[in-house]
């Protein structure tokens, strides 16, 4: 057997390099770089074999490891699963800096390859700098929480065991129904261990991801089921986008008369002007949409997960003889509600009803309603648009500007706040992956080094993040490196003084409002309800090497907005908003715990009310 001698860490770059995947019978090189941040637990390692013997592997310089790790995320999730970047650190801080990405990804369904340093396994050093020490478990460190984030798992404590952890490692990162994070935990003093591996290890290996069609037997219960309602709604999830499935979504959809709302990761499988796409559905949903889905008798879930957001916490579908149909590459997902299982690939599980569907002569019992609140609906998002506020822009009115400013095929992204509600109801997008929101763990933090990851996936666009000031003080360190790479961006900086998602939140549910704003210690009351903090984040974009613009109106916004566009780095736009111009309400509603005992007759009303809902919703 032919072998060559390399340490570990030059073999994984080597094998990372030779991973390819095919799918529709076109062949994508999978792992596109690695983006790192070096200490002593990898610079000598992996950051040796980066230097010395990258192959094609693109080396990207991380600001902080959590935001670098969303840059990986965001670059996967716009290139629909089918590249990605691995992400190193050194051990301890640097590598419990990803846990929080690492979830991110996990919960969203998006592969990243994680290889945090770890503790020497020999031991001969230890205690070394930022190791973990655990007095009842000494084989536990940093990596160990990776653990409970992670699809996979493993940790390279001699060099010949990379060969099998590798290959399991790219099982699961390549298999659209396992995918998530994945981490091999790579301990400092293995990776620079030489071994003689087989040549075989390094050859080209393509990954098949075989469109798994539906099996016989679940389809003819779902066409059973079909046929026996007469007012469907169609949920369309972030699977119909991955599985490239929206024409046949459309074609679904328009065959049979069955009007389609779509969750936070599913928006943009149709575009916001066909007859059938009636908007958003849940707690941040459209009107349409919600009250479609009160009076729904099934619920055809495509490629959802069905979150509570998706659901108003069980409360959406109030119909007693609403039954649910899913569609899902996973089956963990589509056996969710007690619904009829179809666990295939969306594309191909929507093309085989519909053809069963045809055969049996299937049509909705709608008439006009579906048109009728779609025309509703559409003139509450232009009122909304047009919305002046006497103190400044509103939060509606500054998503209209944007919206009808910028080019239909740019790439609009968010993740936290009172932004993706907003967003969700009353984002027009009218074609595929131009909405990029990650709301399956709703991370603050993720949307600058999102922005720059879809970038990276798509350079030809234009990439716009819509980023509230929390946000952006939690984690911006990524727009350095969009400046480094030079990866343009632009970043819309709605100011409006502080978490003022969560202080409606709050408000709503009997508090007057504490801690979530960004205001002045009082002297009196020794509580943060002096004046607003007066954060100049034009002048800190600046500083960092973006250009930056600070509007105060509607028409400033549009003039920022062109100049953006001739602008070549990343470019900030502060725009100030008035706190409370969300929007809020539309049949929708949110399971929160509210206190049952309180000082405050507020509270406790809050609290009846809501225990009140509770026990309304019919538990699925």
């Amino acid at each position: 057997m032919n072998t060559v001698r390399l340490t570990m860490a030059q073999a994984l770059l080597r094998f990372l390099d030779n991973q390819f995947i095919s799918m529709d019978g076109k062949k994508t090189k999978f792992v596109k770089g690695v983006m790192g941040i070096f200490g002593h637990g990898n610079v000598t390692g992996i950051g040796e074999a980066l230097e010395r013997s990258p192959g094609s592997l693109t080396y990207i310089q991380g600001k902080n490891e959590q935001g670098m790790v969303h840059a990986a995320t965001a670059f996967a999730k716009q290139s629909n699963r089918k590249q990605i970047y691995a992400c190193t650190s050194s051990i301890g801080p640097g590598a419990l800096n990803m846990v929080t990405a690492a979830a991110t990804a996990t919960v969203n369904r998006i592969p990243v390859l994680l290889l945090p340093g770890d503790n020497f396994a020999s031991r001969q050093p230890d205690p070394v700098l930022q190791q973990l020490e655990s007095v009842t478990d000494y084989t536990v460190s940093a990596t160990d929480p990776f653990k409970q984030v992670s699809r996979y798992w493993d940790r390279i404590v001699r060099p010949e065991q990379l060969m099998t952890a590798a290959q399991q490692a790219m099982r699961v990162l390549t298999d659209p129904a396992e995918t998530g994070a994945v981490t091999l935990a790579l301990p400092q003093d293995v990776q620079a261990e030489a071994y003689d591996y087989p040549l075989a290890f390094f050859e080209e290996r393509v990954h098949y991801i075989d469109r798994r069609p539906p099996a016989e037997d679940s389809l003819r219960r779902a066409a059973e089921l079909m046929v026996s309602k007469r007012k469907p709604l169609i949920i369309a999830g972030g699977g119909v986008l991955y599985s490239e499935a929206s024409e046949q979504l459309a074609a679904f959809a328009e065959a049979f008369g069955i009007p389609v709302a779509e969750t936070q990761a599913g928006k943009s499988s149709l575009p916001w002007n066909h007859p059938l796409q009636v908007g958003a559905i849940g707690v941040t949903g459209s009107l349409a949409a919600n009250l479609l889905a009160k009076e729904a008798d099934l619920i055809i879930g495509v490629g959802t997960r069905y979150s509570d957001f998706t659901t108003s916490s069980k409360s959406a579908f109030a119909n007693p003889d609403v039954q649910f149909l899913n569609v899902n590459i996973s089956g963990f997902d589509s056996y969710k509600l007690s619904g009829v299982a179809v666990t295939s690939d969306a594309r191909e599980g929507l093309k085989a009803l519909h053809e069963l569907l045809v055969k049996a002569g299937y049509r909705s019992g709608y008439e006009q309603e579906v048109s009728r609140l779609k025309e509703q609906w559409d003139a509450e998002v232009d009122r909304l648009y047009a919305t002046e506020h006497p103190d400044g822009i509103a939060q509606t009115r500054a998503i209209g500007v944007i919206n009808e400013s910028i080019d239909p095929s740019a790439v609009v992204l968010c993740a936290a706040g009172s932004l993706p509600g907003d967003l969700h109801r009353l984002w027009r997008p009218v074609q595929p992956k131009t909405y990029h929101m990650e709301y399956g763990f709703s991370c603050m933090g993720y949307e600058i080094a999102g922005s720059f990851g879809a970038k990276l996936a798509e350079p030809d666009r234009e990439v716009y993040t819509f980023v509230g000031d929390g946000s952006y003080l939690m984690m911006h360190s990524e727009l350095v490196t969009s400046l480094q790479e030079q990866r343009k961006i632009t970043i819309l900086l709605f100011n409006n003084h502080g978490f003022q998602c969560i202080h409606n939140l709050q408000r709503g549910h009997g508090s007057d409002g504490f801690g979530n704003e960004f205001r002045y210690r009082s002297e009196d009351s020794g509580l943060l309800t002096g004046g607003y903090m007066p954060i100049d984040f034009a002048a800190n974009a600046r500083s960092l090497g973006a250009a930056a613009y600070k509007v105060r109106s509607a028409e400033e916004l549009k003039q920022a907005l062109e100049a953006a566009k001739r602008e070549t780095v990343t470019t900030l736009i502060e725009i100030p908003v008035v706190p409370g111009t969300n929007t809020d309400g539309y049949e929708s509603w949110w399971n929160v715990g509210v206190p049952e005992v309180s000082v405050s007759d507020k509270v406790r009303k809050a609290h009846e009310e809501m225990d009140k809902r509770i026990k309304s919703t019919t538990l699925i």
